[in-house]
């Protein structure tokens, strides 16, 4: 099953490393978040990968060679330039050829880790039978959700890791049928994923386990430090058996 790589976007929240690196290849630990979120993937059996490129897309492709991960791991890569500009759903869209004839593919942000027990998650989309699935996560992020009437009267205020909000997690399971509903121009989450609601053809799997995105430098830190302590539950690979 091929895995589409969003790895274009200028990552501008985490600009102490946005100018010359290319955010999926921020380290974590002694590697980039790309190749520990390929890991995943591969330790799961989807080695076929198709990085769509953009902002120092020339970056990403030195890191690779020939094909294999510099690091010797042997994935077969497509390099796709899809643009400076393009957002997430004309990204896809580019990718429509390089899927081939695959009815399902996978498709990921290429900013966050998780432990998502991926196997779980495919037996559940196939059940659904649905168009396009995603992985939805509590967020991790320090906030506070506020509940108030009509009139400005608070009713509550709670941690938003307490308030049973979710998130799109970014590990998205696609059927090929998803190109149809995606113009020219179009993000993917805006109009494609409206007419899929409207379709009845989008569902969102409960993830309560590990997520953990990479969108500032504090975020950074934090998988800095767990890395640090040896904690890395993304790591499912270093798992016995699962």
């Amino acid at each position: 099953m091929k895995v589409v790589l969003f790895c274009g976007g200028l990552g501008t929240r985490l600009r102490e490393y946005s100018d010359t690196i290319p955010k999926p290849l921020v380290p974590i630990g002694d590697r980039p978040i790309i190749w520990h979120l390929m890991k995943y993937y591969a330790h799961y059996g989807h080695t076929e990968f198709i990085l769509c490129l953009g902002h120092l897309g020339d970056v990403i492709k030195e890191y690779f060679s020939n094909g294999e991960v510099a690091t010797g791991e042997s994935w077969r890569i497509t390099f796709l330039d899809t643009g400076l500009t393009a957002c997430v759903g004309q990204r896809l869209k580019a990718a429509e050829s390089h899927v081939g004839n695959d009815e399902v593919f996978l498709a990921n942000y290429t900013d966050a880790l998780s432990d998502l027990h991926l196997p779980a998650y495919l037996e559940y989309f196939t059940s659904q039978d649905k168009i396009a699935a995603f992985a939805c996560v509590r967020p991790h992020h320090t906030f506070h959700v506020v509940d108030l009437d009509d009139a400005g009267l608070v009713r509550d205020v709670r941690h938003v890791g307490s308030s049973g909000l979710r998130i799109n997690g970014g590990f998205f399971a696609f059927k090929r049928a998803v190109f149809e509903h995606i113009r020219d121009g179009e993000d993917l989450v805006e109009e494609p994923f409206q007419r899929l609601i409207a379709q009845g053809q989008l569902s969102a799997y409960r993830h309560d386990g590990f997520w953990h995105c990479m969108d500032t430098f504090k975020d950074k830190q934090a998988f800095d430090e767990m890395s640090a302590r040896d904690e890395r539950p993304w790591e499912v690979w270093r798992r016995r058996a699962e």
